[in-house]
């Protein structure tokens, strides 16, 4: 059954159109992936469906009832209020009194005053006339869905819950689609594996934006590509997609091939002169200017970056040799690396994984002595020139225009030994003369991750530090810096969340396992798992996942937090039964007739025992990640 369709539809903001009279349907159940350069209209089409742009030509149809949800691309700067407060906007009006009903029973629990007892009676009246209760009480389950604390605030979360909270937000009006632009951007691996089960598991149809090779193909059922304004479908996986593209590139390259060598053909003919123009040969003539209109109309496909990495001179053969180094930052408890040893040779390419905010950065600056360890010694090689890509962009400055940021003010720039003009070298990273002369503030996130390229390329280096690279990169420049990289003679620190990513360039992989242990492995992040798997211990079929997982932790554990941990799936078991009998209770069409204190009282109990709950789920996941 079809959710969505569109017909038809035609969208321009000038020549030539951005989107050309193309044509969708989405089903129920299905989870497409929408693919596509940067710029080519993707986040344009997902607003056409949710009524935020509306086209100039055609026709949006929705199925009767039909509720679509979006998560946006990044998380809004002005982001605040606690996580229920967040959660509650994807509800609207109804979402405000849900709202406001948690508060006062916050309030009730914390000082209870006549006031609030009024307030919280002149609330529930008002929950018994929309018949909002199982609003509430749906808030409250997506919370313990996702395992998040209810009353903590927003602004205090990482960049991955923070995610999971504008996620829970758009899934709480219980969309039949739910709209997503680049969910992986900024999100570890962890992050980004819970998003990817949540979704495998979820019932809803998914439409998707990303970039994420791996992500893709785990969760797409189809891909839709949108490339010079036109929409094509792939039923396959990503593997055959790309396949299936290149051949169709092929077919159009000859087909186009063979109409110019005619359109030349006919040209030469109709210069011959007043034979061409008897009447016999008027149907040729016109059937020259349709071919003439045909090729003025026709859309080359867009250019790909032209990319290359400046080669310095060799380094050293040995880059950064550790021993036992151990850092921990000033007023912490917790050391960022314990007792870690490593040597870095001329020509590896290490990556780096580990949950954001563990530490990968600090290590990067103690091998490359820019800071110094508490403990244990770094040698750092002879020679060493170091370009840095930030996944900040702080190298960039968000006032100046695009060519300044690269040139600093020159018209020339020395590429590879030769000069050239900084307009033609931003040409091939796909900038435009007229768009190098705006200001960085206007890029896109891909624009600005093009231009950091382009800055860094400048840099003769024998050492690439690279921070985050993938992130808002169109597949065809990931796949060129891809190759960049793999080609690159010099030493390579690659840190990324991006799988495939990881596979195709590093020889080894630097782990973060937590409390500051480093351990190293050979080859990119599939090598890993093959390896860490290895060396766990073998546990009995018929064990449970909670004991399995204790087993692996329990020398990492105190004996306390042994206790603590072997408790917890009890507890959990416990609670999650209280909860249920008092949901129960709660739904029984007579508990709000009884007394205004009792019915308070009750509810206040479900919310402790919820929070109880959630403060469970959390404590189980730090113990067995210890």
């Amino acid at each position: 059954m079809p959710l969505v369709t569109l017909e038809d539809i035609y969208l321009s903001y000038g020549q030539p159109p951005l989107i050309d009279h193309i044509n969708l349907v989405i089903k129920r159940g299905e989870r497409v992936c929408l693919i596509g350069r940067n710029g080519a209209g993707k986040s344009t089409l997902l607003k056409i469906l949710t009524g935020q742009i509306v086209a100039d030509d055609g026709v949006l149809k929705r199925a009767s009832g039909v509720k679509i949800a979006q998560l946006e691309q990044s998380v809004p700067q002005d982001a605040q209020g606690s996580v229920f407060d967040v959660i509650t906007q994807g509800l609207g009006a109804e979402g405000e009194l849900a709202k406001r009903y948690h508060h006062l029973i916050l309030q009730l629990g914390n000082n209870p005053s006549d006031q609030t007892m009024r307030d919280l009676e002149d609330c529930q009246s008002e929950l018994d006339r929309v018949n909002g209760w199982d609003i509430n009480q749906r808030v409250e389950s997506i919370i313990t869905k996702m395992n998040l604390d209810a009353d903590v605030d927003i602004s205090s979360l990482s960049g991955g819950y923070k995610r999971r909270v504008l996620l829970a937000r758009a899934l709480v009006c219980n969309p039949d689609l739910l709209l997503l632009d680049e969910p992986t951007n900024h999100l570890d691996i962890d992050a980004i594996q819970w998003v990817e089960q949540f979704l495998l598991k979820w019932e809803g149809s998914l439409l998707f934006i990303s970039h994420d090779r791996r992500f893709m193909d785990n969760l797409a059922t189809r891909f839709i590509e949108i490339d010079r304004g036109q929409l094509a479908e792939f039923n396959c996986n990503y593997a055959t997609y790309l396949q299936r593209k290149e051949d169709i590139l092929e077919v159009e390259e000859k087909q186009n091939a063979l109409f110019d060598k005619r359109l030349s053909q006919e040209e030469v003919w109709i210069r011959q002169g007043i034979k061409a123009r008897r009447t016999r040969n008027e149907g040729r003539v016109r059937a020259l200017e349709s071919m003439r209109r045909e090729y003025a109309d026709r859309r080359k496909q867009l250019s790909t970056a032209r990319m290359d990495i400046q080669q310095a001179e060799k380094s050293g053969k040995i880059v950064a040799e550790a021993e036992n180094i151990s850092f921990t930052f000033d007023g912490s408890d917790e050391p960022v690396v314990r007792n870690f040893s490593t040597l870095i040779q001329r020509g590896d390419k290490v990556g780096f994984i580990g949950r954001n905010g563990v530490g990968k950065t600090t290590l990067i600056k103690l091998l490359l002595s820019e800071l110094s360890p508490q403990q244990g010694s770094i040698k750092t090689g002879t020679n060493l020139s170091v370009a840095y890509f930030d996944q900040y962009r702080s190298a960039l400055d968000e006032e100046k225009t695009v060519q300044d940021n690269v040139s600093g003010g020159r018209d020339m720039l020395e590429i590879g030994g030769k000069s050239r003009h900084v307009i033609s070298y931003l040409q091939d990273f796909l900038f435009a003369p007229e768009r190098c002369r705006q200001p960085v503030k206007a890029l896109s996130g891909g624009e600005r991750n093009r231009l950091l390229l382009a800055t860094l390329f400048t840099q003769p280096s024998n050492i690439l530090v690279l921070d985050e690279p993938t992130n808002d990169l169109d597949i065809d420049t990931l796949d060129l810096l891809e190759e960049l990289l793999i080609d690159y003679k010099g030493t390579i620190i690659l840190v990324s969340h991006d799988r495939a990513f990881l596979n195709n360039v590093v020889t080894s992989t630097l782990v973060f396992e937590g409390n500051g242990n480093i351990n190293q492995y050979i080859g990119g992040y599939d090598d890993w798992l093959r390896q860490r798997k290895a060396e766990q211990p073998a546990v009995p079929e018929q064990a449970s996942k909670a004991h399995s997982k204790t087993q692996t932790t329990a020398k990492k554990l105190s004996y306390k937090e042994q206790r603590e941990l072997d408790n917890l799936p009890q507890q959990i078991e416990s609670l999650e039964t209280q909860i249920a009998e008092v949901s129960e209770l709660i739904s029984q069409p007579d508990f709000y007739k009884g007394d205004r204190t009792e019915t308070a009282k009750t509810e206040t109990q479900l919310s402790e025992f919820q929070q109880q709950l959630s403060h469970c789920y959390e404590r189980w996941e730090l113990l067995e990640n210890q």
